[in-house]
């Protein structure tokens, strides 16, 4: 399903099970993978690649180069840089073209959400089945299953498959929705 008021470039390449709603942009050379939900005002930059089953929230930006794997939840309003060092003009005046800066993107792992009107910034790499808060801007990279929240985003807790907080038991932690049980590794958690 695509709307009348999608804008998709002829260049992307789009599967035939993607629903891109009203007023979505998709540019040349993005890739929008099956299943994937495009909401309203969505903007997908050129080049920008997103796995299977994504979903894409009302008016949240992708900048490139983006790579979003499969599983993927963006929420309305998310906004995905792509500038270290932004700025308009070079210090002569003259305005800055696409040889005057590197674009770095933002990578999110298989199954990560980033909630609603979250910051990521470009060169951060968001791990799987992590969560951003609402509202977080993350300006470092996210441990898989990482819970992370604030300004700037620090992470608060781990998370299971299920997105809920793992609780304790023992020497584990039990995500509460499936049962699921890790441990932590150091910095990172592990399924047992």
């Amino acid at each position: 399903m695509r709307a009348d008021t999608a804008d998709i470039d002829t260049r992307a390449q789009v599967a035939d099970s993607a629903r891109i709603w009203h007023l979505a942009q998709v540019r040349e050379g993005a890739v929008v993978g099956e299943n994937c939900i495009v909401g309203r005002g969505a903007y997908i930059d050129a080049g920008v690649e997103v796995g299977d089953n994504c979903k894409i929230q009302n008016n949240a930006l992708i900048y490139a180069p983006a790579v979003l794997e499969d599983g993927v939840f963006v929420g309305p309003a998310v906004v995905f840089t792509n500038d270290t060092f932004p700025r308009a003009i070079n210090p002569d005046g003259s305005l800055k073209a696409a040889a005057d800066w590197e674009a770095r993107g933002v990578t999110v792992r298989r199954g990560a959400a980033i909630g609603a009107r979250s910051v990521v910034l470009g060169g951060v790499e968001v791990g799987e089945w992590s969560l951003v808060a609402a509202g977080s801007v993350v300006t470092k990279d996210v441990p898989a299953h990482a819970l992370v929240r604030g300004v700037p985003a620090r992470q608060v807790a781990w998370v299971g498959f299920s997105g809920r907080v793992l609780e304790v038991d023992g020497s584990d932690l039990v995500d509460p929705a499936d049962g699921t049980r890790f441990f932590e590794n150091g910095e990172r958690l592990s399924k047992r």
